[in-house]
């Protein structure tokens, strides 16, 4: 029983986006689609421990996923012309290709991530259409009621629908721009998971990271050329790897600078170093994601926190910022210009963005560091209290508390 129940769960995490991408693309309805998988996979449940694991899983799924589909099509009456209901049985005619890559699951993804959709939107239907995440699973996971989620997901299949939004992968020269949302999508899930806000929440969520991770996986595989889908994935895996050594027993933030190097996940580790380096060989010019992911390569490479070639760490913000001139990148500059030049330097840069950081409290957990090592202890609790106030999470909350208790 035990083997058949694993069976089920890989059966779902490898096959689920699958079943509603083939259903998607022969029906042409995201609703029908994701019902007629669900039902498809609760079938599973009830008849493979007793008939056992078929020989084909995938096949299994999506021939009984498709009968689920036209049985329902059927009861409701929605196609009385008897030809379109033989084409629908009898059809097995592989499609059309309709992009630059004919893949049904790139674009099942490119169709949840469309940006006529809000990027919560985006996020919630990626989960559940792509990742096969249950609506009380995703609204768990982004703090909203379930009945909330739920409606959110509807009106993203019926606007879908009603908008006739292609189901497709975007032109050659679209893809570059389409990708770069999809690939938002997947940052976004991914950094819930790293760092979850809320009170309520563990400070870390394993199923979103892992999730974000398995569905950038399978990017990869539909666009292995891609650069910055392999930037994306190493920045994850690099991140990912260090995750155990990030909360302390006592649920407190534990720092890159301050974390057991020895706890890290070492296979995770080269991994990323692997992409990071394959990428570097193409001579071509890197983006966000892979500049980001050669920053988390240079801080995984050193053996102890003193061993950080935080020269290389400016130089590639430095690239960062030509691509990315944010706030935050300037901030995130900083913290390594502090290494390098001192704490003065990076104090004056860091108050050139007051204005855009005031309610970040990264902003304010900065200050207060750089202010605690030039001696300024007293303008250094007034900026823990307002990182304090602002920070979201209850490990960096502890963390932060311990440091403003510790000034003299």
């Amino acid at each position: 029983m035990t083997d058949v129940r694993e069976a089920i769960t890989r059966a779902h995490h490898q096959e689920w986006a699958r079943v509603v991408a083939s259903l998607t693309r022969r029906f042409g309805d995201l609703d029908i689609a994701e019902e007629a998988a669900a039902e498809a996979f609760a079938t599973a449940v009830a008849r493979w421990p007793a008939d056992g694991v078929p020989p084909n899983p995938g096949a299994w799924l999506t021939t009984t996923a498709n009968r689920k589909a036209i049985d329902r099509l059927r009861r409701e009456h929605k196609r009385d012309d008897k030809q379109r209901e033989a084409q629908l049985l009898y059809d097995d005619a592989p499609p059309e290709p309709l992009g630059p890559i004919d893949d049904d699951r790139l674009r099942l993804i490119f169709t949840c991530c469309h940006p006529a959709l809000s990027t919560e939107t985006r996020v919630a239907l990626t989960l559940r259409m792509v990742g096969g995440l249950s609506v009380p699973e995703i609204a768990r996971a982004f703090l909203v009621q379930e009945t909330a989620m739920g409606r959110r997901i509807t009106r993203a299949k019926a606007k879908i629908k009603a908008a006739r939004i292609p189901y497709r992968v975007p032109s050659g020269d679209d893809l570059p721009t389409r990708r770069s949302g999809v690939l938002a999508v997947l940052f976004l899930v991914f950094n819930e998971g790293y760092l979850a806000t809320g009170p309520d929440l563990d400070p870390v969520r394993p199923d979103l990271t892992a999730e974000a991770i398995r569905l950038t996986r399978l990017l990869r595989t539909l666009l292995p050329d891609d650069g910055e889908v392999a930037g994306l994935l190493a920045l994850m895996l690099l991140t990912e790897a260090r995750r155990t050594a990030r909360i302390s027993a006592s649920g407190e933030l534990v720092t890159l600078v301050e974390q057991d190097r020895g706890a890290w996940d070492a296979a995770l580790v080269a991994e990323g170093h692997r992409l990071v380096r394959e990428r570097l060989a193409t001579g071509a010019a890197p983006g966000r994601y892979q500049i980001l992911a050669a920053i988390n390569a240079v801080h995984t490479s050193a053996r102890d926190a003193r061993d950080t070639d935080w020269s290389q760490v400016v130089a590639l913000y430095d690239q960062l910022v030509h691509i990315d001139p944010s706030p935050v990148v300037a901030l995130n500059r900083a913290v390594a210009v502090a290494e390098v030049d001192g704490p003065d330097v990076a104090l004056a840069a860091v108050d050139r963005l007051g204005n855009a950081l005031a309610g970040y409290h990264a902003y304010h957990a900065t200050r207060a560091d750089l202010l605690r090592r030039l001696g300024r202890s007293q303008q250094s609790r007034a900026a823990y209290d307002r990182a304090i106030e602002l920070a979201g999470n209850t490990a960096e909350t502890a963390y932060l508390t311990r440091r403003r208790d510790q000034l003299r």
